[in-house]
């Protein structure tokens, strides 16, 4: 199993990894919606997305690079938003793992080292179509709570899914 650390992305350097790497991200994501959201551009590449940039300047705000034994393997975007309308300390607003380092525990040691070193009101929030992810992320919650994971089903102009509400202490 390799060596999973978060390492933080606040530089340029760190910014323009994690925009490159949104792109396979976007690229991955696109299974998961209902209708086609983004058309690729002249050079080949997704349009940015324009709430990426406040991961650089909003207040509570804190983007990862995940590494795996040294090497880039995703991004973990952790941010204060809520997709329920309730208080939230923390949501991880974002979160990608390149696809030849799944299956290898990179994912999980991932979410768990960002969360568990988080104290607080925790949500996540999954995509309704996101299938393979809801399970991953109940388990995680599951690993990190500490008291009952609220689980609850939404379909509003907040968020169309799966929400997990946890606190971690």
């Amino acid at each position: 199993m390799p060596k999973v650390e978060l390492e933080a992305a606040r530089t340029p350097a760190g910014r323009t990894t994690v925009e490159n790497l949104f792109q396979l991200y976007v690229h991955d994501f696109a299974d998961f919606w209902a209708t086609r959201q983004v058309e690729l551009q002249a050079d080949g590449r997704f349009p940015p997305y324009p709430p990426l940039a406040a991961y650089w300047s909003e207040a509570g705000a804190e983007p990862f690079l995940i590494r795996a034994d040294g090497e880039i393997a995703g991004f973990a975007l952790i941010d204060r938003h809520s997709h329920s309308g309730k208080p939230t300390d923390f949501n991880m607003g974002e979160f990608f793992v390149a696809r030849h380092y799944r299956r290898e525990g990179v994912g999980r040691d991932a979410a768990l080292a960002a969360i568990r070193t988080r104290a607080g009101q925790w949500e996540i929030a999954v995509a309704r179509r996101n299938l393979p992810a809801q399970p991953f992320w109940r388990a995680v919650a599951a690993a990190v709570a500490a008291g009952p994971v609220e689980e609850t089903e939404q379909a509003n102009e907040l968020w169309n899914g799966l929400i997990l509400r946890f606190v971690v202490v």
